[in-house]
């Protein structure tokens, strides 16, 4: 794992993103358009921090590419983001959906047939891979490397790249985020890590990895949706399948896309 306008063009966020760490206790709910929302004049979003380039935090504000697209939905309901930060293990389960601690999650989420078992999802909005990060000079070109050699190998817990090298028979270290596994990395707990592209090409920017690289990529044929209480929201389902929509049509997803990750690829599929 796998977060990023008041007007449909990029440049401008449509509300000031107020992080928090708890729930919306005690705040009253609303009712806008068909869309039940935990908290009234927000839309309330649960992710977890930090996981750019799709949601970080910087001066204060959680940015990235998810944060932007569901503006875009919470500008069709006349209301502002609010961003809830809480545990991925929460999320993926669908229990903080159904503890009423938002209305929506994002995080750059695979949609997977167990997810959807919990909660309703979108209609994907950015399509996945894998990769693979070493030190330069590592002599790393596969996962098969990897297991031949047997090098340690690290993973972001709770997450489809930890499910797919545990699937591929190596038993990845686990860290709590993707702060911690780059860490681990760093530091030699592990000889390489797995992580989404997108991640992996924006800690490639940072001077202080330019010791790494990309030593391989992994096709998984991940989508990512957002999340959302099943069979309790169906207008916000659809609401956000028409931002996702409109926001493909209109440009303004390119351009949220190649703010986040950089041009998007000539076939208009991310990757």
């Amino acid at each position: 794992m796998s977060r990023r306008t008041t007007r449909w063009t990029l440049g401008a966020g449509l509300a000031t993103l107020a992080l928090t760490a708890s729930a919306c206790g005690g705040d009253e709910g609303a009712t806008v358009q068909g869309v039940k929302l935990v908290k009234k004049g927000a839309l309330t979003s649960c992710t977890h921090l930090p996981y750019p380039p799709f949601q970080v935090e910087q001066g204060g504000k959680v940015v990235g590419l998810d944060v932007d697209i569901v503006d875009l939905v919470a500008k069709k309901l006349g209301v502002t983001q609010k961003v809830v930060d809480t545990p991925f293990e929460t999320m993926k389960t669908g229990a903080a959906l159904n503890a009423g601690k938002c209305d929506i999650v994002m995080g750059g989420m695979t949609i997977t047939p167990d997810r959807k078992k919990f909660m309703a999802v979108s209609q994907p909005y950015f399509d996945a891979t894998q990769a693979l990060m070493a030190k330069k000079g590592s002599g790393i070109t596969s996962l098969g490397d990897v297991k031949v050699r047997k090098l340690k190998i690290g993973s972001q817990a709770a997450t489809t790249g930890e499910d797919y090298v545990k699937g591929q028979g190596l038993d990845p270290a686990s860290f709590d985020n993707s702060s911690a596994e780059l860490d681990g990395l760093r530091t030699g707990q592990v000889k390489v890590i797995v992580q989404d592209y997108p991640v992996v090409k924006g800690w490639l920017k940072d001077p202080a990895n330019t010791g790494y690289e990309i030593v391989a990529n992994l096709n998984t044929g991940e989508q990512y949706g957002f999340w959302i209480r099943k069979d309790e929201n169906p207008r916000l389902v659809e609401l956000t399948n028409q931002a996702i929509t409109q926001a493909k049509a209109d440009g303004t997803y390119k351009k949220i896309y190649e703010k986040w990750i950089g041009p998007m690829p000539a076939t208009g599929r991310p990757s």
